[in-house]
């Protein structure tokens, strides 16, 4: 079972799914990493609500294809 991501960590996406690059890409908030995660939305379990380095919010992403940074990467 995977950890559960503490709120208001720094996250990006969890590369040991097998995302490429391309997919990566597809997603409007891959140039705004690393995000911080302020914790899952009540109506809908297992979504996250999202900022980005810019300040923009990003919500309703499934928060299990995400990591919490470690130590090193901050």
């Amino acid at each position: 079972m995977k950890q559960k991501i503490r709120e208001k960590s720094l996250v990006t996406f969890d590369e040991s799914l097998g995302f490429s690059e391309v997919e990566i890409n597809e997603y409007p908030f891959s140039s705004d990493l690393p995000l911080i995660f302020l914790g899952e939305i009540a109506q809908m379990p297992e979504h996250g609500i999202f900022v980005g380095k810019s300040g923009k919010i990003y919500y309703g992403y499934h928060i299990w294809n995400f990591r919490e940074l470690t130590e090193d990467e901050v």
